[in-house]
């Protein structure tokens, strides 16, 4: 059954022309964000924050590692976000539609500590919204997705890029941002400089092609 709050979570600021096919398919009560990084540009998300379009500012916590790779990887797989747009759900519980977020995280290749806000525009609340309320043209005999989503890729060099998945379950790129370095360092200066340790698989990558700064 469809619940009330989520119409509250999901129609701020967003309106289809008709009604479709997918306005009464199942859907969850909130949205998901999710970090990622470039394969082997390993990091740590140290904590995110989002801002609804309510005002409201919720803490949606550490992202854990990003950046993996396949040890058996023989060609320069670290260009661009391939591959990386998609996978889990994180819901940002209680949460409306996003106006912006914040994200702080390690890159463990440099190493450097990041801190962004990047701007969630209406056009892409809207691709979230019609996400789960309107079936994908392609394959109408499908369910709208059961929950919108956002992923941020975070990349050395404190380049930030958002995608909104659309009712497809395609990325679409609706965001980019320049990240400023955090004086106080990792962990806000609370281990002693410490940072993420980078994985053997990470550091035998760069030490062959080195970081693709300009790529993302």
């Amino acid at each position: 059954m469809l619940l009330v709050a989520l119409s509250a979570t999901l129609t701020f600021g967003c309106q289809t022309s008709n009604t479709s096919p997918g306005e009464n398919d199942p859907k969850a009560r909130w949205w998901s964000l999710e970090f990622f990084g470039p394969n082997y540009m390993t990091g740590w998300v140290e904590a995110s924050l989002v801002e609804d379009v309510n005002g409201r500012t919720f803490d949606h916590g550490s992202g854990g590692v990003i950046g993996n790779g396949n040890p058996g990887d023989a060609t320069e797989t670290a260009r661009g976000w391939v591959g990386g747009v998609g996978g889990n759900s994180r819901a940002v519980a209680g949460a409306d539609l996003p106006k912006r977020i914040y994200v702080r995280w390690q890159s463990a290749v440099e190493p450097q500590t990041y801190r962004a806000w990047i701007d969630i525009g209406e056009e892409a609340r809207q691709i979230m919204y019609d996400s789960t309320h309107r079936r994908c043209e392609e394959t109408p005999e499908r369910t709208a997705r059961y929950m919108a989503a956002l992923y941020l890729g975070l990349a050395p060099g404190g380049v930030v890029q958002a995608w909104a998945i659309d009712s497809c379950g395609s990325p679409v790129k609706i965001a980019r941002g320049q990240a400023e370095i955090e004086p106080l360092g990792p962990h806000l200066g609370k281990s002693g400089g410490n940072y993420y340790p980078q994985p053997k698989a990470s550091k035998r990558y760069v030490e062959k092609f080195g970081v693709p700064y300009g790529s993302w």
